[in-house]
C-alpha cells in the first residue's frame, strides 16, 4: 500500500523474515516440549554418538566462526547406544550452540564422549563466560534466560536447555553442570 518508502522494503521484509523464522523456531521447540512431556514413542535404534556430534558440529562450523571458536570432537572410540536419534542429535546441538552463543572472541567447544561407570557420557565442555551457581538449577526451565538483555541477540527461544533435559531424561539420563558450565549427560550404556 506503499506506506513505507521502496528503499526502506528491503530492511522491513528482512526483519519479518526473521521475526517469522524466531516464531516458527518458538513453534517447533514448543511441539517438541510437548512430545516430550506425553512421553511419544519415538523410534529408537542403535545410533553412533561420535557421528551425530560430528554432523553437528559440522552445522554449526558456520556459527562457530563468526566467533572464530574452535569445535572439537574429543572421542577416540565409536560410542553406541539404543535411543532416538533425533532427539539425542537435538541433545547435543542445543548443548553445542549455546556453548558458541555464550563463548568468547577466539573460544573453544570440547565434545566428549566416553564410557565410565556403566554410563554413556556427553561433555559439552567450553571456554565461555558461564553461568554463577545461582543459574544452574533454573537453566533448565522453560523460557529461563541468565541475561534477559542478550536473548534477542542470541535468536533463541529460551526452551533449548528445557528440551535438552526432557530428551535425556526420556534416555533414562542425567544432566549435570560442572565447572561453571561444563554440561555433562549420563545415558545409561545398553
Amino acid at each position: 500500500n506503499e506506506i513505507i518508502k521502496p528503499e526502506n522494503t528491503p530492511t522491513y521484509i528482512n526483519k519479518i523474515y526473521k521475526e517469522a523464522n524466531r516464531l516458527n523456531k518458538l513453534i517447533e521447540d514448543i511441539i517438541r516440549l510437548s512430545q516430550l512431556d506425553e512421553q511419544q514413542v519415538v523410534t529408537t535404534n542403535v545410533v553412533s554418538l561420535k557421528r551425530i556430534a560430528n554432523e553437528v558440529v559440522n552445522e554449526l562450523e558456520e556459527t562457530a566462526s563468526l566467533k572464530n571458536v574452535k569445535l572439537n570432537v574429543l572421542s577416540e572410540d565409536d560410542i553406541c547406544i539404543n535411543g532416538s536419534e533425533m532427539l539425542l542429535h537435538e541433545i547435543i546441538y542445543n548443548l553445542c550452540d549455546n556453548a558458541i552463543k555464550y563463548n568468547k572472541q577466539d573460544g573453544y567447544v570440547n565434545v566428549s564422549i566416553y564410557e565410565k561407570d556403566n554410563y554413556v557420557c556427553l561433555e559439552v565442555e567450553d571456554g565461555g563466560i558461564g553461568i554463577g551457581r545461582e543459574h544452574h538449577e533454573k537453566i533448565f526451565e522453560r523460557f529461563y534466560r541468565v541475561d534477559k538483555s542478550h536473548s534477542k541477540k542470541s535468536g533463541g527461544t529460551g526452551l533449548g536447555l528445557s528440551i535438552v533435559k526432557n530428551a535425556v531424561k526420556y534416555h533414562h539420563g542425567t544432566i549435570d553442570i560442572e565447572k561453571v558450565f561444563d554440561a555433562i549427560v549420563k545415558i545409561l550404556g545398553e
